[in-house]
């Protein structure tokens, strides 16, 4: 008895641990209004993300037509701004650490990644967010 309770337990946490952290869209404009990012640009970015990855912070999309996948939140691919295994690519990071429920390096990395292309480095935001963001508004979110 004693065995199947552990083991239980052990599964109930094995569970947990897998399952993906999904964002709401206000938690998710809080938390990009926190790291910096104007309140005016929170449609943007809440549209990018819907978009990207639906709020889900352990997405993996590809393979990509390069053989690249598409990493968290933010979706960064691996074959510019990370590398899997191991820290590399602009962003200095392992892909990995973008598809955890932590989104700080997620954020950090976005920075960059904005920086340098504006939303213009995210086909989502191409195909479904500029010019069209009413629906992405986030002032009950403050």
């Amino acid at each position: 008895m004693k065995y199947l309770v552990a083991i239980t337990i052990f599964a109930i946490v094995l569970i947990n641990n897998s399952e993906a952290k999904v964002f709401s869209k206000c938690e998710f404009a809080r938390a990009m209004s926190n790291a910096g990012f104007s309140r005016a640009s929170l449609p943007n970015w809440v549209c990018l993300v819907k978009s990207e990855s639906n709020f889900n912070s352990r997405v993996k999309g590809g393979p990509n037509s390069n053989g690249s996948y598409d990493w968290g939140i933010f979706q960064i691919n691996d074959k510019y701004w990370c590398k899997v295994g191991y820290k590399g690519g602009d962003c200095n990071m392992n892909c990995n650490q973008l598809v955890d429920d932590n989104i700080s390096d997620d954020i950090a990395c976005t920075k960059i990644i904005y920086k340098r292309h504006g939303y213009n480095a995210w086909y989502g935001w191409k195909n479904k967010c500029q010019g069209s963001l009413a629906a992405y508004q986030v002032n009950e979110c403050f």
